[in-house]
C-alpha cells in the first residue's frame, strides 16, 4: 500500500511547512486537509505544525514519512498543481 507523508511549504521552498500526504502511486501531493478521512483536528497550541496530530495519527497507521527533497525530486509538478487548486 502506497501511503506517504512529507512536510512541504505551502508556497515553494520558503514558508511554514504543512504536512502533505500522497495516497497513491502517481498522485499529487496535497494538503492533509484534502484528505477528510485521515485528518484528524489539530492540536490548539500558538505556533505548532500544521498537521502535527494527523501526522502522529497517520504514522502509528504505518504511512510512511519521506523527505521534502525527495517529495520535490519525483513530485514537485504535481505538488504545485496541487497547491494552486488549493488556495
Amino acid at each position: 500500500m502506497h501511503r506517504q507523508m512529507c512536510w512541504l511549504s505551502k508556497f515553494g521552498n520558503d514558508g511554514e511547512k504543512v504536512l502533505h500526504l500522497q495516497a497513491g502511486p502517481n498522485q499529487p501531493w496535497r494538503p492533509y486537509t484534502a484528505f477528510p478521512q485521515f485528518a484528524v483536528p489539530d492540536y490548539q497550541i500558538p505556533g505548532g505544525s500544521k498537521g502535527w496530530a494527523t501526522y502522529q495519527k497517520l504514522l502509528k497507521a504505518g504511512w510512511t514519512l519521506v523527505h521534502s527533497a525527495r517529495a520535490n525530486e519525483f513530485g514537485s509538478s504535481s505538488y504545485a498543481e496541487s497547491t494552486i487548486q488549493n488556495q
